[in-house]
């Protein structure tokens, strides 16, 4: 601690602790609290009370009010326990009978103050904090306080149970680790003392006729099951496993959801998962007996698992798939194509009778395509999914929701009156018939599947959310078609198919609707990203009136969609007016293609004019896209591209705009010293013979011509941080390639020419940053941006890597100090005196 600080200190606990002023920030409260940790983490001696008596007194001061504030007495509570974190300090403390005043039976248990939550709640991390040493122990279990935190499991809080019920798990674990010198058995007596109590309060909730007993020791038992893989876990289990099994056999399990999770968590505990008997035994029962929906979160938990047995997996995926293989079966009777299953975990009526019913079908629908979805997230997924099936299952799912399908049962009809037009439904099964289509096996049904999809696309009753999950879902299916088509030769159904696409595509852009018109946009921009090379997707493309419809959206009224169009128009120049002469180019001799130079010209127009930032921002990063895959060349020289787009840049008034003028900037910069032979990483080292070579000069030239110069110095003077942070960091490679530091020294005593004194004001210009004001333009106050020799003057001279570390600061560097806390909590309390706190 500061010798400020410690003066500070004193002031700070009498402020606090005088009912009379008002209550500091908690947000403040917080912030000291996480000082003090830091204090006392760092030595573990009393000499922190000893140094600092106000502590102790603060403390005291606190007990001694009659009612003091809940903000204040759980402010307390929670130091006193950092503080008793510490064996030494914890003597301390009770030798001046502060502990047993704050935590113990007479304290604010039996006040009113209990009644306030954040008092409890201070109660309980108090007493967590202190719990790192047998004295804290003995001190709690011996006193009746844990008790409290048995009653505390069931606090109207839910954040107090839950701190309550991970206490507990805190307290089971150092119990057993600290006091335990031999393996433990099942046997009372092997316990330590805490340990014992702990574990008769799990035992005797478990048998409790209350629900929420039940669940609260299951609670515990997860916390501590997966916090703790030690062997003693497996002694404990061992004497409530029976109980556990009872649960299973009852008519209606008890707190099923608790349930799962506990075994759950078990399942990737080293000490369970290697037993091949009874525990994945009981996984299995619980399988069993949990109704559908209970039992779908351990199904697919159980799936993840890498380590697990053969038929404990096969059961689960039984159960997860049973709901897909029913709407299946509800389809068509007699089954026209192979179900999921051939037989099921659960009697299937179960699961008829929830699809049967109105108020449970779409939830268990929805819960078990989240289910899938999770599991085909999976880059290596430890089971094998029937995918053929269930892409059929999928499918009907989707034609029960539009309507499409006639079902000969009576199920299947119930099925789709209560799904018809249900969006919940839709977008889950969407979702998973996207991810589906990184699977290998569903090649026959691309087919069935893209009419399911253009049914979507065409209809008028899609929602605008379940339309951008099928145009999602389609982009998908589309690329894997087109590996299909490569592989098979089947071009005609590929060219099919696109042309239908198309031709929905084209409606969709002149939707009245622009969340249609956004989204279309976006999908167009997906499949050109992944089909551009291929000639059948690019004719198909160029054949439809797409493109001039996407070209007359960058006039939207919503600016959201000007900067889709932007975006899919900057893409579709990639098939329209940089790709080199091609077939498809050939074929549409007759065909007008209206990506031109004007175009570029209506990028630029946007860039300039737009009122919204949307439109601007996407104008910004095509031409970034273009500069980088070397488009620029085919439009214009590249050096006057970068040099209008970046004088056009400059003013605007949205930072992520110039900050995207200076990646445009890094990109030109780098393609033109690797054009000119210069090294290719910008933080390469250069020896002095690079230094003086022609290539070196002529980038310096082009780079001045450009005005890059004046943009950079500028853009470093910039309000917004990122900006100026970026500009100074290509204001350093520029350094590092024109001017190495075996140079450096040579350009300090250049201060007297003219140059170096405009040099010399533009670092003093620079020094202010943000504050600067009236950035010289090229020629004032004697700084020639577009001067080679003045630029390379400029980067040898100012101090770009001190202008680096002032950017890079924290812009609370300062504030953060535990002097400012508490200079702002004396602040906040009305006890400093004016301009004697930080400012924010």
């Amino acid at each position: 601690m500061t010798r400020e600080c410690s003066l500070l200190l004193p002031r700070v606990c009498a402020a606090l602790a005088d009912p009379r002023l008002p209550s500091s920030d908690d947000t403040c409260l917080e912030k000291l609290l996480d000082w003090f940790r830091e204090l006392a983490e760092s030595d573990p001696t009393v000499k922190l009370m000893q140094d600092n008596p106000c502590l102790t007194e603060f403390i005291t001061s606190i007990l001694a009010l009659p009612e003091p504030s809940p903000s204040i007495l759980s402010f307390t509570l929670r130091l006193a326990g950092i503080l008793a974190a510490s064996e030494n300090r914890f003597q301390h403390l009770q030798q001046e009978q502060l502990l047993v005043r704050l935590f113990g039976r007479d304290g604010p248990l039996n006040s009113s103050l209990w009644e306030d939550a954040s008092v409890r709640s201070g109660w309980v991390e108090g007493v967590h904090s202190m719990m790192h040493h047998q004295p804290a122990l003995h001190f709690l279990c011996h006193g009746g306080g844990i008790n409290t935190i048995f009653t505390l499991q069931g606090d109207p809080s839910l954040f107090v149970a839950s701190a309550a019920s991970q206490l507990l798990v805190h307290m089971l674990t150092l119990s057993v680790e600290s006091e335990t010198t031999k393996p433990l058995t099942t046997k009372d007596c092997d316990w330590p003392a805490c340990a014992r109590m702990i574990i008769k309060h799990i035992e005797d909730s478990l048998q409790s006729s209350s629900a929420s007993d039940i669940e609260q020791s299951l609670k515990l038992l997860t916390g501590l099951f997966g916090s703790c893989r030690a062997a003693w876990t497996e002694v404990l289990w061992l004497g409530i496993v029976k109980q556990i099994k009872s649960f299973l056999m009852e008519e209606t399990v008890r707190a099923p959801h608790a349930l799962a999770n506990l075994l759950l968590n078990m399942t990737w505990s080293p000490v369970f998962c290697n037993d091949e008997g009874s525990f994945w035994a009981l996984v299995t029962s619980a399988l069993e007996h949990f109704t559908p929906i209970e039992a779908s979160p351990l199904a697919v938990g159980i799936l993840r698992l890498y380590k697990c047995p053969q038929d404990v997996r096969i059961q689960a995926l039984t159960v997860l798939l049973q709901p897909m293989d029913c709407i299946l079966r509800a389809a068509s009777q007699p089954l026209e194509y192979a179900g999921l299953l051939d037989e099921s975990v659960s009697d299937p009526i179960t699961v008829e009778s929830l699809l049967s019913s109105k108020s449970s079908c779409a939830g268990l629908l929805c819960q078990t395509l989240a289910h899938l979805e999770e599991l085909l997230s999976l880059v290596l997924l430890p089971v094998e999914l029937p995918y053929p099936s269930l892409l059929r299952s999928l499918m009907t799912i989707l034609q029960f929701c539009n309507g499409s399908v006639n079902p000969t049962s009576p199920l299947g009809s119930t099925i789709s009156r209560i799904l018809v037009n249900c969006f919940r439904v839709q977008r889950s099964a969407l979702d998973v018939l996207a991810a589906l289509s990184e699977r290998k096996g569903c090649d026959t049904l691309i087919e069935d599947l893209f009419d399911v999809l253009l049914a979507y696309l065409e209809s008028p009753n899609t929602s605008p959310t379940v339309l951008k999950k099928t145009f999602h879902a389609t982009s998908k299916w589309l690329a894997r078609l087109q590996e299909l088509s490569c592989s098979n030769n089947q071009w005609q159904q590929t060219e099919k198919i696109l042309k239908d696409v198309f031709l929905v595509l084209q409606k969709r852009l002149c939707s009245p609707c622009w969340e249609v018109r956004d989204s279309s946009l976006e999908f167009l921009t997906v499949l050109i990203q992944c089909l551009r090379d291929q000639d059948e997707f690019r004719q198909s493309l160029l054949s439809s009136e797409v493109p001039r419809l996407t070209e007359s959206l960058l006039e939207d009224p919503e600016s959201y969609v000007r900067a889709s169009a932007v975006t899919a128009v900057g893409h579709l120049a990639f098939i329209t007016y940089f790709a080199p002469e091609s077939p498809v180019a050939g074929n549409l001799c007759n065909k007008e293609v209206s990506f031109t130079a004007n175009t570029v010209a209506k990028l630029q127009e946007i860039l300039s004019t737009d009122p919204e930032g949307f439109p601007r921002r996407a104008v910004i990063s095509i031409f970034t896209k273009w500069l980088r895959q070397g488009c620029t060349g085919q439009l214009e020289d590249a050096e006057q591209f970068v040099s209008r787009v970046i004088q056009t840049v400059v003013h605007d008034l949205d930072w992520e705009v110039r900050l995207g003028g200076l990646e445009l900037v890094e990109v030109f910069y780098t393609q033109t010293i690797c054009q000119l032979g210069l090294p290719k990483c910008p933080y390469a080292p250069v020896s002095s013979a690079v230094t003086t070579s022609v290539p070196q000069d002529e980038s310096l030239q082009i780079f001045c011509r450009a005005k890059l110069f004046s943009f950079l110095f500028q853009s470093l003077c910039d309000c917004d941080k990122p900006v100026a942070q970026r500009a100074c960091d290509i204001l350093l490679a520029l350094r590092v390639t024109f001017h190495p530091i075996s140079t450096l020294k040579d350009s300090q005593g250049a201060g007297d020419s003219p140059a170096g004194c405009g040099i010399a004001w533009l670092q003093r210009t620079l020094s202010q940053g943000s504050l600067a004001q009236n950035f010289p333009i090229d020629g004032a106050n004697g700084v020639d941006f577009q001067d080679p020799e003045s630029m390379m003057l400029a980067l040898g001279t100012i101090d770009l890597e001190e202008l680096h570390d002032e950017l890079n600061k924290s812009s609370d560097h300062v504030e953060k100090s535990p002097q400012s806390l508490l200079q702002d909590i004396l602040a906040t309390v009305g006890t400093i005196k004016e301009n004697e706190a930080d400012c924010y």
